[in-house]
């Protein structure tokens, strides 16, 4: 089965505008997001098509519909697994599955690096996550060559940037459609507070006169 990123050429320019939509707004009903994408990007659809869509794009696992916390209400750190290639073979898959299923890890991925796995994980405070890597390393040390570990004292960013899903959209004709359609409404609806202002003030200069 390709992965979300092989299939990520196979979304149309549409389909990301519909992903940038529910991303910027993810408690909006799927009727609040058909009008705003058609106030927004000129894309008529019914509700049901787009709630259709999304579940398309949430099937590719594309985007996936989750809660985060606060990122401050963590401690976060980083480790870094180097293998013991002896025990590779024997041991590797236990401790995928333990990582994968940790409840702590928040993101886990290989890395070209000699610390071939590594992994962000957070702790409510810094003598739980001693106690995990305690308790991590009875069960899988012989695995390991070398672990190192950094402290993530503050995380600056923590979001998703639906600028990105813009700037997908700006790489196809159909996409640069829908960006100057969203582009044009947000110049006409500055236009329009623009002269609602100039009325409102000219009425209240009447009244005061």
């Amino acid at each position: 089965m390709p992965s979300a990123i092989d299939e990520i050429d196979d979304i149309s320019a549409r389909d990301i505008a519909i992903l940038k939509a529910r991303i910027e707004h993810p408690t909006a009903s799927v009727r609040v997001l058909k009008e705003r994408l058609e106030d927004e990007y000129g894309i008529s659809l019914s509700h049901n098509r787009v709630n259709d869509i999304l579940r398309e794009l949430s099937d590719k696992d594309v985007f996936r519909q989750v809660s985060l916390l606060n990122e401050s209400f963590f401690e976060y750190h980083l480790f870094q697994i180097a293998f013991h290639y002896p025990n590779f073979e024997d041991r590797w898959e236990e401790c995928y599955d333990d990582l994968m299923n940790d409840p702590h890890v928040l993101m886990f991925f290989n890395a070209d690096d000699y610390h071939h796995w590594q992994f962000i994980a957070r702790f409510r405070k810094h003598e739980k996550s001693e106690t995990w890597k305690h308790e991590f390393f009875k069960k899988h040390g012989d695995l390991i060559a070398q672990f190192d570990s950094s402290s993530l004292p503050e995380i600056h960013k923590f979001r998703n940037d639906t600028e990105v899903l813009e700037q997908i959209l700006h790489e196809t004709e159909e996409g640069e459609k829908f960006v100057k359609n969203n582009d044009g409404e947000t110049e006409d609806r500055e236009e329009d507070l623009d002269d609602e202002t100039e009325r409102v003030v000219a009425t209240d200069g009447g009244a005061n006169d």
